[in-house]
């Protein structure tokens, strides 16, 4: 492993709020840790990570078809958005999924109401599934990604009326 890279990593883990990396490169492993104040110890919320079976993968042409789909909803969206409606964005890029598993019941449904904090589907990044929480209250008026498709960072997801 190049000593330059590694001089990198370190300098990445230090300026990040990441508290630990490792990293297998053949034979060699190397693992990057740093201590963390007391008051962040106790903020940090232990990650719930769930297995779900990744998806077939998508050929260029499906993506591309895909991302045109959604791009051809933002023009109905964009009326539906003004007034009193809120849409609920991805906050990372990864492949989303509306249940914690595929035989299990999808989070939230069009027309169900939620309050602020209400988990309404998972973003997997890496393999962790993070869990993406409403930050208002109010009724799903629609859902505008497809379970199991790859979206992308600050992509719009749902569409709430607020209450």
């Amino acid at each position: 492993m190049d000593i330059n890279l590694l001089k990198r990593l370190i300098r990445v883990v230090e300026k990040s709020e990441i508290t630990e990396f490792s990293i297998e490169e053949g034979e060699l492993k190397v693992k990057i840790s740093k201590a963390v104040p007391a008051a962040q110890q106790i903020v940090a919320q232990p990650q719930v990570v769930q297995t779900v079976p990744q998806a077939a993968t998508q050929t260029p042409e499906q993506v591309s078809a895909a991302v045109e789909s959604n791009s051809s909803d933002t023009g109905v969206k964009n009326s539906e958005t003004s007034g009193n409606f809120h849409e609920i964005k991805s906050p990372i890029v990864g492949t989303f999924y509306r249940a914690p598993a595929p035989d299990a019941d999808p989070y939230v449904q069009v027309g169900d109401t939620i309050s602020e904090g209400t988990v309404l589907c998972i973003v997997e990044a890496m393999k962790l599934m993070n869990e993406i929480e409403s930050d208002a209250s109010g009724k799903i008026v629609k859902i505008l990604v497809e379970n199991a498709t790859p979206v992308e960072y600050n992509q719009p997801l749902f569409l709430i009326e607020k209450s």
